[in-house]
């Protein structure tokens, strides 16, 4: 029995336990990523406050819950952070901010969509990286001042949208297609919808591509597979040497065998293609002709994908500041975009399969996060 089979084998549920886990763990990433299961982290505000930190705010009571009676948990796509922050660099002056009706100043609001342990650990690093941008606080312009809103996952990213104001939404924790599926929808008020833009949750093609050549030690012919809601993608995937359409109930093994002349997958995060019913399939297909799968996520990696680049908590955090600090200082909003810092996981067993000697410097390939 060859390495490949070996690793087939393991692939398959008849495999034992870790196997099957292994796979489940993996149907609830891909839920994740297409927003069908939250991912999004939630903060709350720990009993004993730290002196100096800025109020949990929970806007709407529970239902039933007596007037009262102390609050209740409040639900985690009601709770937030909130501090204040002083004009950009550059402002107009009072008198033309008065006169114009303008907000003096910025205050932001982390939202979030759970109350779960990963949760809090975003959730508080990311206050502390905020805290430096917002630092004046002042209670009588609080009101005046326009507010950002993180919005750390799916749930957190409607619920800032829903809210129509003179405001301001950077996403994080989402991916590429539910942030495109839940902005594109056509706004129900004729009331002002936020400006908005993301940090998507997945890794940047670019350094997938860049990762694939590391790999194989040369330029490689790279295969994706797009579906309906993640064609818009196509314009960024340019370096591909072959993009596939896929739509929902096509052959889907007919459609990775017509990809002949790729020698890696790249995996981008699709409900209609990178599902619990078919990834098993892309997998050992794939690897029968000895291609290898640049997985989204580092877990994908753990369940039989090659590789990938991946984003840990800070390093999204890191790009959120940035962002947040870049338009407090000069009023402008980033484009939507991929993670910027990023780490390398590779699946040394897979790699072997495939016949690749894996280097240090496939294995060393990142973009760290600057220290807060």
């Amino acid at each position: 029995m060859n390495r490949l089979d070996r690793a087939l084998r393991r692939l398959h549920p008849g495999a034992g336990a870790p196997a099957l886990a292994s796979l489940l763990a993996l149907s609830l990433l891909i839920a994740l990523a297409a927003g069908a299961v939250e991912a999004a982290p939630a903060a709350q505000q720990a009993p004993n406050q730290a002196a100096g930190q800025p109020p949990i705010h929970a806007p709407n009571q529970a239902p039933g819950q007596p007037s009262g009676q102390a609050p209740a948990a409040v639900p985690a796509a009601a709770t937030t952070l909130i501090q204040d922050a002083p004009p950009p660099a550059t402002p107009a002056t009072p008198a033309t901010r008065a006169e114009r009706g303008e907000a003096q100043g910025f205050r932001f609001e982390i939202i979030t969509g759970d109350d779960s342990a990963v949760t809090h650990r975003i959730a508080e690093d990311l206050y502390k990286r905020l805290v430096p941008t917002f630092a004046a606080f002042r209670t009588e312009l609080a009101q005046k001042r326009r507010m950002l809103y993180i919005a750390i996952g799916p749930t957190a990213l409607r619920d800032a949208l829903s809210r129509r104001c003179d405001c301001v939404v950077i996403s994080a924790y989402t991916s590429s297609q539910v942030w495109r599926t839940v902005t594109s929808r056509p706004s129900q008020s004729k009331a002002r919808r936020p400006v908005a833009t993301a940090i998507y949750a997945e890794p940047a093609p670019r350094d997938q591509m860049r990762l694939a050549a590391l790999l194989y030690g040369r330029p490689v012919r790279v295969g994706v597979l797009l579906g309906p809601d993640t064609a818009f993608l196509r314009p960024v995937l340019h370096d591909a040497a072959e993009v596939q359409m896929y739509s929902p109930g096509e052959d889907l093994n007919h459609t990775l065998n017509s990809m002949t002349r790729a020698e890696m997958l790249l995996a981008l995060p699709d409900s209609d293609i990178y599902n619990a019913e078919n990834v098993r399939n892309i997998l050992l297909s794939t690897y029968r002709r000895k291609q290898g799968v640049l997985g989204f996520s580092s877990d994908m990696v753990k369940v039989g994908a090659l590789a990938t680049t991946y984003s840990e908590i800070e390093d999204i955090n890191a790009q959120v500041a940035e962002i947040a600090s870049a338009f407090v200082a000069t009023g402008e909003l980033a484009e939507p975009q991929f993670p910027r810092y990023f780490r390398t996981i590779i699946n040394e067993g897979v790699a072997s399969s495939l016949d690749l000697r894996v280097t240090d410097a496939a294995r060393n390939f990142a973009r760290r996060a600057p220290a807060p």
